[in-house]
């Protein structure tokens, strides 16, 4: 369940991250208040995992789920670039993450 918990985690990450965009600075109270739920959310299912996963392996995957989820839909929803040489360092984030959870023992 570990890594369900994590997956989860970076899911809503990308949740909050691109969430905090829709904020407007914070000024927008119902996105507002969505991001932060999202926050708490991916807090907490972080530290569910962390109860058996490696503390570094678990930090790492989890920004690595949220970096290359939020640079895909900031890609789809805001227009951002996405030249080669950006998507092949997002690949190697991806490649990280999938190295990450191919060498750990839980």
């Amino acid at each position: 369940m570990a890594w369900v918990y994590l997956a989860i985690a970076g899911v809503l990450e990308i949740g909050w991250a691109i969430g905090l965009k829709y904020t407007e600075g914070l000024t927008r109270l119902w996105p507002t208040i969505l991001t932060a739920v999202a926050v708490l959310g991916s807090m907490g299912f972080l530290a569910l995992a962390l109860r058996t996963l490696p503390m570094g392996t678990a930090y790492a995957i989890w920004t690595g789920i949220g970096t290359v989820g939020t640079v895909a839909l900031g890609i789809v929803l805001f227009n951002e670039p996405s030249d080669a040489l950006r998507l092949a360092c997002i690949g190697l984030i991806l490649a990280g993450i999938v190295g990450l959870k191919l060498v750990s023992a839980h």
